[in-house]
């Protein structure tokens, strides 16, 4: 077997289908460009149209391949300034080590954080340091696979209460063209997910969620249908009876348009239904 996902991207054949494709209340341009000295540039910009905020990023990353280092520089609008140095790989083979920090200017905070990630055939680790002077907070995961069969954990622990904060498992099992994911978060948020690619245009998906102690259960059916090499239509319904619809077109090579809109079921003639528009162009 491949090397496993991270545990973060279990199930996400199944996410990316009840995700992608859609921009809700919210108008948004993404720019991607590359400089000749193979400097990128990501601006990312967003108006939300209820409450008219407008938020926007910068990010420029830099990668000295010879030696596995990228450099990343990162400014929001909410004037927080981040940098990450990653090594992939030099170390020893399938180890990454990331080094994050953030600083926003307006207010002195200051964060740090140390990631180590490591990954082989069966297996896929990583531990995660948040850096605070009251106590660090650690985070764990790790994922084994053998056959198409998939095993996780996932935790959190907070030194500076001497205690787990979080403590989550996983099971799955993965082929080509079908997966299935079931989690228990903290013992009690339990949530499955299956995908299945039906044919070469047509995908689907469904997911299940439960709380204990409450009676109802969440669950929401997606699709997504590639209606030729340019063009797809997306397409989800939750037992809230929220229907979303998205529609996504490359109008040429680096220029991509997403159409959406979030239909209340239960209340069509009450309004409160939301649009959204996304352009992304690419350099």
């Amino acid at each position: 077997m491949a090397v496993p996902p991270a545990y973060a991207d279990l199930g996400k054949s199944a996410k990316d289908i009840f995700n992608k494709g859609y921009g809700f209340g919210m108008v948004k341009l993404d720019v991607k460009t590359k400089s000749s000295n193979g400097v990128e540039f990501k601006t990312s910009g967003s108006s939300n149209v209820d409450t008219s905020k407008v938020t926007g990023t910068l990010e420029t990353k830099y990668k000295l391949a010879e030696y596995g280092l990228t450099f990343t520089e990162k400014w929001t609008t909410e004037n927080t300034l981040g940098t990450e140095v990653c090594v992939e790989d030099k170390i020893t083979k399938g180890l990454k080590l990331q080094f994050e920090t953030t600083f926003s200017p307006n207010t002195g905070k200051k964060s740090g954080k140390v990631k180590t990630a490591y990954k082989r055939e069966y297996l896929n680790a990583g531990v995660d340091v948040d850096l605070d002077f009251a106590g660090p907070t650690i985070h764990g995961a790790a994922v084994v696979g053998y056959e198409g069969w998939l095993g996780g954990y996932q935790m959190t622990f907070d030194s500076a209460k001497s205690k787990m904060t979080q403590s989550n498992f996983a099971v799955g099992y993965k082929t080509g063209d079908f997966q299935l994911h079931t989690n228990v978060n903290d013992g009690s948020e339990f949530g499955g997910s299956i995908y299945q690619k039906v044919n070469k245009d047509l995908e689907t998906a469904v997911n299940l969620a439960w709380t204990a102690g409450s009676n109802g259960t969440r669950f929401g059916i997606a699709a997504k249908y590639q209606l030729d090499s340019s063009a797809s239509i997306s397409a989800k319904v939750n037992n809230s009876s929220l229907v979303g619809i998205g529609y996504t077109q490359t109008l040429r090579p680096g220029m991509k348009l997403t159409l959406s809109a979030l239909v209340d079921g239960k209340n069509i003639n009450a309004g409160g239904h939301k649009l959204g528009l996304g352009l992304e162009l690419e350099a």
